[in-house]
């Protein structure tokens, strides 16, 4: 599959907004290969700064729905604080979270939105995800805080056919409360 924006699911497409289902790892199709091929190299692509040469969106991970698959798949690729964050997770569902609120200062983007969207998004500051890592070839356990977390709650909301502005006050869209974390 060519690495194209016009591969991409805009948030317009009613099909953004449906579950997704669950992922069998012992019987992927050819479609659902080149689908999460399209995924991994528009994401590694730009990891390795090539959005312009291939005039794309830039991203650190897309969910399948995205990709125009309804299963529940999700790619991330980014450094974050010196560590490189690297999962392509079948079936994701966090399994732990942390009470405390946590928001990116910047705002949240979406390679299915066109434009910015601005606003706070309140995340939990920490989770746990399991998944199976079609990377590594088994069952993993992720804990993750910072961006890794929001990331991770931003890609899984797509498998539910949520979006990112699903989750800003209409009313003031930089509300924050005082003990929320605000991440730079």
């Amino acid at each position: 599959m060519d690495i194209s924006q016009k591969n991409i699911v805009m948030d317009t497409n009613p099909k953004l907004r449906v579950n997704s289902t669950d992922f069998d790892i012992n019987n992927i199709t050819n479609n659902e290969k080149e689908v999460i091929d399209f995924m991994v190299s528009y994401i590694d692509a730009c990891y390795y700064d090539l959005c312009e040469k291939y005039q794309i969106s830039p991203g650190i991970a897309i969910a399948a729905p995205q990709a125009g698959l309804n299963k529940k798949v999700i790619y991330l690729h980014f450094d974050n604080d010196d560590k490189e964050y690297q999962y392509l997770l079948a079936n994701p569902e966090i399994i732990k979270k942390s009470e405390t609120i946590a928001y990116l200062s910047y705002g949240e983007g979406c390679l299915s939105v066109q434009g910015h969207i601005e606003g706070y998004v309140p995340r939990y500051a920490e989770i746990t995800v399991k998944a199976y890592d079609l990377n590594r070839h088994k069952n993993i356990e992720i804990k993750a805080k910072g961006l890794l977390s929001i990331c991770l709650q931003h890609e899984i909301d797509h498998l539910y056919g949520k979006l990112y502005y699903d989750h800003i006050n209409k009313n003031d869209p930089f509300h924050a409360e005082p003990n929320w974390i605000k991440i730079s």
